[in-house]
């Protein structure tokens, strides 16, 4: 950035947003449509990959049920269509006294450098980073078990799995006591990620099957075990919702093990104190998640889980300047006597807070409070079912839902998302194109 274009930028107000995700992309879409485009404001968003997708959907793309390539958002497009700006890199620390980020360089798959180290001045500063995978310091966990943090991550498995399945067609992966060849599939973790996948994996087992690519029986040669340390499933949603997905995995012949808890992940098995070894060709991590480690650099209050402390405004402890929100903020929910949940429907009252809130900081008001409304939760186990409650202000009270209903609410979350970022027209475009693609394409991605 030259000097002169500095001087212009430093005129009006510069608001960088670190990470877009889900609510970090939402709230710069709609900064830039109401504040960038007049000129108000200038509006920054930094993220360490070039590509935004929706991070519920990467379990499908690991199965393979939806090509990633169909739902990427490049960012320098959408910074065109919304008026805001785009930097590329990772955030390596703040300079609250000179109010700067430090960007880190961006480099290409060669390690060629693409984009020089750098620092951004901001006014108003939003970190919207997310959070990564936790493997609580397991031995063997991060070299043998894949997380699905990134689309790389989680093509890297659906590569493995069709592989794993080729080999053990044609003799030469891991044969059952029965004398059949088999492929073992260990899950870790039997929050949302973990529950989702299962049932999205048994799917592909059949289509890889119907296409050609295995002759093993779906059901019978390709095991899938979902491994939870603590007594049932889906711990954060209600026993009940719980107790009905564990039935619908059974009737999967998804394997679930509870107070199971993971000691060890070997290239071949996964070992729990309990003394079981479950075999495994491919391992899953779910198990639980963090934030980054970068936050605690920053010199401001992080909670125990590593997040930024913030308020009822969603503003720093320590410094009004600062703002956090998402996954990697701890941020109150005094009804429940905790932090708000780290989920998607979160992220998304929060950005639309936090544009309101911004507004009114700008205009020098006072700011407003955040109140989560907890909406429900809802699993999906693919083309067979989901489940889930509704729950306040949606209905009066609480609701459990469950088959056509459940999935169509699950479906419209997405479509929510969508919305915000290109408006109904493009949702509806959007909506109709996948519907038409998912007509004359493979139900899962071969290659």
């Amino acid at each position: 950035m030259t000097s002169e274009r500095e001087g212009a930028v430093r005129q009006v107000h510069r608001i960088i947003v670190v990470g877009g995700g889900a609510g970090g992309l939402e709230l710069v879409t709609k900064l830039g449509d109401k504040l960038g485009k007049s000129g108000a404001v200038q509006v920054v968003l930094v993220d360490r990959s070039p590509t935004h997708i929706w991070k519920p959907l990467l379990h499908e793309v690991a199965a393979g049920s939806m090509d990633p390539n169909t739902h990427l958002l490049e960012y320098v497009a959408q910074a065109r269509w919304h008026n805001f700006e785009f930097q590329q890199g990772e955030l390596t620390g703040v300079d609250r006294a000179r109010k700067t980020i430090a960007v880190a360089a961006c480099v290409d798959q060669d390690g060629e450098e693409l984009l020089p180290a750098r620092e951004l001045p901001y006014d108003t500063l939003v970190l919207a980073i997310g959070c990564v995978t936790h493997f609580f310091g397991v031995p063997g966990a991060a070299e043998n078990a894949i997380a699905l943090d990134t689309v790389e991550q989680a093509e890297r498995f659906r590569r493995r799995l069709i592989k794993a399945c080729v080999r053990a067609q044609n003799g030469r992966g891991r044969v059952g006591e029965d004398g059949r060849p088999r492929v073992d599939i260990a899950i870790i973790g039997a929050g949302a990620t973990g529950v989702e996948l299962s049932a999205e994996l048994r799917n592909t087992a059949h289509v890889l099957n119907a296409y050609g690519l295995h002759q093993l029986d779906p059901r019978r040669d390709i095991h899938i075990s979902v491994i939870e340390a603590g007594p049932r499933i889906l711990p954060a949603l209600s026993e009940r919702v719980s107790a009905e997905t564990t039935k619908l995995l059974h009737k999967l012949e998804v394997g679930v093990l509870t107070n199971e808890r993971v000691t060890e992940v070997t290239p071949d098995a996964v070992l729990t104190a309990a003394g079981k070894r479950i075999d495994a060709d491919l391992t899953v991590w779910a198990a639980g998640i963090t934030a980054p480690a970068v936050l605690k650099t920053l010199d401001l209050p992080v909670s125990r889980m590593g997040q930024i402390v913030v308020g009822a405004t969603l503003q720093s402890e320590t410094d009004p300047d600062i703002f956090a929100f998402g996954d990697c903020a701890s941020c109150p929910w005094p009804e429940q006597q905790t932090s708000v949940p780290p989920r998607a429907q979160a992220a998304h009252q929060q950005a639309t807070f936090l544009y309101d809130a911004i507004r009114a900081r700008l205009d020098g008001r006072p700011l407003p409070k955040f109140q989560f409304k907890d909406f429900g939760s809802l699993v999906s186990l693919g083309h067979f079912s989901a489940v889930g409650s509704l729950m306040g202000g949606l209905i009066g009270g609480s609701m459990f839902i469950e088959g056509l209903m459940a999935r169509v609410m699950y479906t419209s979350l997405y479509r929510m998302h969508v919305l915000a970022l290109h408006g109904a027209v493009r949702m509806g475009l959007d909506t109709v194109t996948h519907w038409l693609r998912s007509k004359t394409n493979p139900r899962v991605k071969l290659h």
